[in-house]
């Protein structure tokens, strides 16, 4: 069990939240870069143990909300919870608590390209733990075959690897501390059909397997489809449709019903009854 934090609303046990209650609560959330506002009054629940995809146009926001919710976007106004703990009132340890149990795979992995594979995913035990070399080891090899990688791999250099193996030792990396939440920045960006598929299902075997609660910030309508138990779509700033497949295809919403009903769409097989 995780140890209680202190806030100024009082002690709260971070590991109590019940599947299916918001283990991410997002309220009234405002981010600008100059003159330009982004995200503009956005309200978002994430609930434990499920994966929820996040969908806008390009240049929308999608990965702007996963940063703030980060801390790596300063934000206007509004308010972030993660674990029932308003990220803005921790202290600097308690801050460091709480990202120990999340992950994060960034857009096209951000590998470190100076360091080989075994050295990008202890990188998150160095910063956090204090573990013997032979068990950061033990552990790497372990998270490796966790995404389907073979022990070989961790002795190579990120530009010895394919854009899949990529993707995958990020994931390796991202799982490196156990986490409860997996924070997912385009997974399937640059993989072919077939490799986007595959890391799907490994996506949705991790989710089932560890219990993990999974946002995705994603446009690949298969990932929408397939592994995604809501998604929320990204719009004028804020969330403009939350739910099941279902829900995006009976929004009526002109950018939501386009998204949904388009042509990629009907080539990712997501078409409503009345359509057919």
């Amino acid at each position: 069990m995780h140890a209680e934090l202190d806030t100024p609303a009082g002690r709260h046990e971070a590991g109590d939240i019940a599947p299916g209650e918001p283990i991410i609560r997002v309220r009234d959330i405002v981010v600008g870069f100059g003159d330009r506002v982004i995200l503009n009054g956005l309200s978002l629940d994430v609930m434990k143990g499920e994966i929820l995809g996040f969908v806008g146009a390009s240049g929308g926001g999608k990965s702007v909300l996963t940063r703030t919710i980060l801390g790596l976007v300063h934000k206007r106004s509004g308010t972030v919870e993660v674990f029932g703990q308003n990220i803005d009132t921790l202290s600097y340890e308690e801050r460091r608590q709480l990202e120990r149990r999340w992950g994060v795979l960034f857009q096209q992995g951000a590998l470190f390209s100076s360091l080989t594979v075994r050295q990008n995913i202890q990188f998150p035990m160095r910063e956090y733990l204090d573990l013997s070399p032979k068990l950061m080891d033990e552990l790497t090899i372990a998270k490796l075959e966790m995404v389907g990688l073979s022990p070989d791999v961790a002795e190579k250099a990120p530009s010895e690897l394919s854009g899949g193996m990529i993707k995958r030792v990020a994931l390796a990396r991202a799982l490196a501390l156990d986490p409860e939440i997996l924070f997912l920045d385009e997974p399937t960006s640059g993989l072919d059909p077939i490799g986007a598929g595959e890391f799907d299902d490994l996506i949705a075997t991790l989710q089932q397997t560890l219990g993990l609660t999974v946002f995705m910030v994603t446009h690949d309508l298969d990932s929408l489809h397939t592994v995604c138990d809501r998604i929320a779509a990204l719009g004028e700033g804020k969330v403009i449709a939350v739910g099941p497949i279902e829900t995006m295809l009976a929004s009526k919403h002109p950018w939501v019903s386009a998204y949904f009903h388009g042509k990629r769409a009907r080539a990712a097989g997501i078409v409503s009854e009345g359509a057919r």
